[in-house]
C-alpha cells in the first residue's frame, strides 16, 4: 500500500511539474516583436502616405478614419501598467479592418502580431463602442419629421412615396432612400417562422403598437379623390399584408394594372437591396459565416450598419453609380433572403391601403411614361 501511495504522490508530482513548465514565455517572441514587425507598424502607418491604398485596405478614406478614431479615442483608449504596455487605440481601430475584410481572427493576429483572444476582445470592445458613440448622430430615433423626410426623398428619386424595409438572417432593417439604416433589428429568433420574426422583432412590435413616430396618413400627391392614405414601408411577399407593409401583387397572370404596381413597388424595393449590396461590398465580413459567439456576431452587425451610415454620410448628395447597379449576393454566405409566408389573411384595411396605391398609379396624378412600356414589353419582374 505504500508503494501504491508512493507512486500516486510521483504522478501528482509529475503533472504539476509538466504544468508549471507549459508556459515558457510571459509574452512570446512573435508577439514582442509587433512594435518592430506586425501589419501595423509595418504596413497601415505606410499607408497613410498613399490614400489611394488606405482607402482600398479599410474601405474608407484617411480623413474618415481619422474622424472615426477622434470620436472612439476616449472610449477604447486603455491605461498603461507595470506590467504590459496596452494596445493604442489607433491599432484597435485598424484591428476592425476585420469588419471589412472577413478575416479570421487567426489571420489578423497573426499579421498584427496580437494574441487570438487580444484579437477577440478588440473586435468586441471596439465595434460595441462604434455602435454606442455613433447611434444617435448616424441613426437616430425616427421622429415625424424624419419620416416625412424619407417618403419626400422617395417621390423625388423613385417616384414612390414611403419608406423601405427588408430582412436578411438576423437583421431587420428599415432603409431610406439613400441607401441608409433608419432602423435596424439584430437578433436570433430561434425556430420562429418567417412571418413570426418580423412579429416578435422590436421594430415589427413597435409598427404595431404605433410608437415609432409615423405621421398621419395624408393624400396622395394631386389625387385628394382617393382619400388619406397610410405611411408605408414597401415590402416583398415574405412580409405578412398590414395596414403599415405595402407588398405585391401576387400570381402570373396579373391585370395590367396590378402589374404596374408591381413595378413601382419593386423599383422603391429595389433600395433595400443596393443598400444591403453595399454592406456586404464594403464589409466582406458577409462574405461567409461569421466564427464568432452570438452575442460579437451582433455586435458586429451592429457596428457595420453604422459604419455604413457614417460613410455614406457624405456621399449623400452626390451623384452616385448606385442607383443603376444591382448588387449580386449569389456569393453571400450569410445573407439569405425570407422565404414566403405560407398563410396570410390580410386585412380588409390593409387591401384597401395596396388598392388605392395601385389607382394612383395607373392615374393622370401618379403615372409615369416609361411604365406602360416596361409592362407591355414584358420587361417588368413578376414577384
Amino acid at each position: 500500500m505504500e508503494s501504491s501511495s508512493s507512486d500516486d504522490d510521483f504522478v501528482v508530482l509529475s503533472l504539476l511539474k509538466k504544468r508549471k513548465i507549459k508556459r515558457k514565455y510571459w509574452v512570446h517572441p512573435v508577439l514582442r516583436l509587433r512594435n518592430e514587425e506586425g501589419e501595423f507598424h509595418l504596413l497601415i502607418m505606410e499607408l497613410r502616405d498613399y490614400p489611394d491604398r488606405f482607402k482600398i485596405y479599410f474601405r474608407m478614406s484617411v480623413a474618415q478614419f481619422d474622424a472615426l478614431l477622434a470620436i472612439l479615442k476616449p472610449h477604447i483608449k486603455k491605461k498603461t501598467t507595470n506590467f504590459r504596455e496596452p494596445i493604442d487605440p489607433e491599432q484597435r481601430l485598424a484591428v476592425c479592418v476585420y469588419l471589412s475584410t472577413g478575416d479570421s481572427f487567426t489571420t489578423i493576429a497573426s499579421s498584427f502580431r496580437l494574441g487570438i483572444s487580444t484579437v477577440g476582445m478588440i473586435v468586441r470592445e471596439t465595434s460595441d463602442q462604434i455602435w454606442l458613440q455613433l447611434k444617435d448622430t448616424y441613426m437616430p430615433t425616427p421622429t415625424e419629421d424624419i419620416w416625412k423626410h424619407t417618403a419626400r426623398r422617395f417621390n423625388d428619386r423613385f417616384t414612390f412615396f414611403n419608406y423601405k424595409g427588408t430582412f436578411s438572417i438576423v437583421l431587420l432593417a428599415l432603409v431610406d432612400a439613400d441607401y441608409r439604416f433608419l432602423a435596424i433589428d439584430v437578433g436570433s429568433y430561434g425556430g420562429n417562422s418567417d412571418g413570426g420574426i418580423f412579429a416578435d422583432s422590436a421594430l415589427g412590435r413597435a409598427l404595431h403598437r404605433g410608437t415609432l413616430n409615423v405621421p398621419a396618413p395624408l393624400e396622395l400627391p394631386s389625387a385628394p379623390e382617393l382619400g388619406k392614405v397610410n405611411h408605408v414601408i414597401v415590402a416583398d411577399e415574405a412580409f405578412p399584408m398590414k395596414p403599415y407593409l405595402l407588398r405585391p401583387y401576387g400570381g402570373k397572370r396579373l391585370q395590367e394594372d396590378k402589374r404596374i404596381f408591381n413595378l413601382r413597388l419593386s423599383r422603391a424595393r429595389r433600395i433595400s437591396e443596393n443598400a444591403f449590396g453595399i454592406l456586404t461590398q464594403r464589409f466582406r465580413v458577409y462574405k461567409r459565416p461569421m466564427e464568432v459567439n452570438p452575442d460579437l456576431a451582433d455586435n458586429i452587425i451592429k457596428a457595420t450598419c453604422i459604419l455604413s451610415n457614417y460613410l455614406r454620410h457624405e456621399v449623400v448628395g452626390q451623384v452616385s453609380q448606385v442607383d443603376s447597379f444591382d448588387f449580386d449576393n449569389a456569393g453571400n454566405a450569410c445573407l439569405e433572403e425570407f422565404q414566403r409566408p405560407r398563410c396570410n389573411r390580410a386585412s380588409e384595411e390593409a387591401l384597401h391601403i395596396r388598392d388605392t396605391f395601385r389607382k394612383y398609379f395607373v392615374s393622370a396624378a401618379g403615372e409615369v411614361p416609361w411604365q406602360y412600356n416596361r409592362v407591355r414589353c414584358g420587361h417588368t419582374v413578376i414577384v
